[in-house]
């Protein structure tokens, strides 16, 4: 006997975030957690699982049609609040050079959560698609 999977119902009424929403919060995800792990220590582990997170989060939470941009934003997201968080809390200022450093130290603290976050959700978006393909082919 074979059991279904059911998966909790989503917290938001109705279809889900549009494309614009899961870019803001996906955004305000990783800006507020790269601001509270930079008041302590630098970019990095915490961080990363907010992006790891923020890509489960913009599939699971948008409409039919946003899965690409739940996929290809937060990196984008990330180095927009990297670039936000480091001239403002984290207090370098915004000299070139510092930031060019900074910008490096903290890719390289989250790039393992960029790499596995992309791909898992590629193939999922890939697969999402194929399904609303198909079901719009259908009707």
């Amino acid at each position: 006997m074979m059991t279904e999977l059911k998966l909790p119902a989503k917290p938001i009424k109705g279809p889900g975030l549009t494309v614009a929403g899961v870019i803001i919060l996906q955004f305000l995800l990783i800006l507020i957690v790269q601001v509270f792990e930079y008041k302590f220590t630098k970019v990095g582990i915490i961080s990363g699982i907010a992006i790891t997170i923020a890509f489960a989060g913009g599939l699971y939470l948008g409409r039919p049609g946003t899965s690409f941009s739940a996929v290809v934003n937060p990196p984008i997201a990330f180095l927009a609040a990297t670039i936000i968080s480091m001239v403002t809390v984290g207090g370098s200022g915004f000299h070139v050079t510092k930031i060019g450093l900074d910008l490096v130290t903290s890719l390289a603290g989250v790039a393992p959560f960029l790499v596995i976050g992309a791909a898992i959700s590629w193939p999922l978006h890939l697969l999402k698609a194929r399904r609303e393909s198909a079901a719009h082919d259908q009707n």
